[in-house]
């Protein structure tokens, strides 16, 4: 089965046809593709890619299925002996892609 790797957001996944996975956030409507072109590393079969730091040419290709944001984390900063308590909720942003092609 092939796969890649791919950098998007600062972050690297290792991606095959079919894999559903939370981005960081994109730039880009829902139902539209996507185009990644920084792929790190391919596999088909036996044909194996290696960038350096990234392979010229090669894409992949990912359908957005929807933009969200997570579940809120709870950011609490407390100094002890001061009175000092912050409380402070955070919702991170995220899109949602389905990879359809590795190219």
């Amino acid at each position: 089965m092939p796969f890649a790797i791919i950098e998007t957001g600062g972050k690297q996944y290792k991606v095959s046809p079919g894999t559903k996975l939370k981005v960081e956030k994109l730039d880009a409507d829902e139902s539209v593709d996507f185009v990644f072109d920084k792929v790190l590393l391919s596999v088909n079969g036996e044909d194996l890619k290696i960038g350096s730091p990234y392979i010229s040419g090669a894409t992949v290709i990912g359908k957005i299925i929807r933009q969200g944001r997570e579940k809120k984390k709870i950011v609490f900063k407390y100094h002890s002996k001061t009175r000092y308590r912050k409380k402070k909720g955070h919702r991170q942003p995220f899109t949602e892609i389905e990879i359809t092609k590795i190219g």
